[in-house]
């Protein structure tokens, strides 16, 4: 528990990690609690990606420890760009093959119930039967959030969910994710996109190699903080309440 009296679901204590001799996350520190929405920004190659694969289990950082709350279950979604969308399976198919353990060839009327529900609920219900490569960017990031759904998340992590998406899709995707928090599923997502998505979620870390800063988009989202996570200055002004980097999309390298 938190000193809020909020419950942590994971946290990352100086976790380290490289491939081979290359550091990826360095001394890194990170709690994410039952109620958290956040965006971790940073520029390319400074271990976003690999921080979502620590969360996850799939790897585990040479130093430091990764402790997780008894029973947590966690949801992924991928980048748009990692899968094939030349599979030949439906939206509904697709959503079943991440159903619980243990796993059958065949899905169950309560199986089936359930996805039909999840889909409805995504806005997606008359989409079942489609192809996965007929469905628009915006409608193929709801269909892997009813994948991971499916498996009642306490914890979703996303990569990337609006990239490639138009501004109406963001905006869409945005509002769903604000729902499912408010209905109890903490979300961790990865950001380059610190005007149109970063600056409107409640939590932020900005991430190169280790935290840099995290808090609220007006305590991450300043100059002195964007320098040193993206190895350049830049401009921050304020309009409508809101931080706003005047450069637009950042897609800096790493520093190091």
């Amino acid at each position: 528990m938190t000193a809020s009296g909020v419950a942590e679901l994971i946290r990352v204590e100086g976790a380290s990690f490289r491939y081979d001799a290359w550091p990826v996350l360095d001394d890194l520190t990170l709690a994410l609690r039952t109620d958290d929405f956040v965006g971790v920004v940073g520029p390319s190659g400074s271990g976003k990606t690999t921080l979502l694969r620590v969360l996850l289990g799939t790897i585990r950082p040479q130093t430091g420890t990764v402790t997780r709350a008894a029973g947590t279950a966690v949801g992924y979604v991928p980048q748009l760009e990692t899968v094939n969308w030349n599979f030949p399976v439906t939206v509904a198919e697709c959503v079943l093959m991440a159903r619980s353990r243990p796993w059958r060839p065949w899905a169950s009327a309560r199986e089936r119930a359930e996805v039909a529900a999840v889909l409805e609920r995504l806005g997606i219900g008359d989409l079942a039967q489609r192809h996965i490569r007929e469905l628009s960017g915006g409608q193929q990031q709801r269909m892997f959030i009813a994948r991971a759904l499916i498996r009642r998340p306490q914890l979703l992590l996303m990569d990337e969910p609006t990239s490639g998406v138009d501004v109406m899709s963001r905006h869409d995707m945005l509002h769903l994710l604000g729902e499912l928090n408010a209905a109890g599923v903490a979300i961790l997502l990865t950001t380059h996109d610190l005007n149109g998505v970063a600056a409107h979620l409640p939590r932020l870390v900005a991430l190169n190699r280790t935290v840099i800063a995290e808090g609220t988009p007006a305590e991450v989202i300043r100059g002195a903080v964007l320098e040193r996570t993206y190895g350049a200055p830049m401009e921050v002004m304020e309009h409508l309440g809101m931080p706003v980097v005047l450069d637009g999309q950042v897609r800096g390298r790493a520093s190091a």
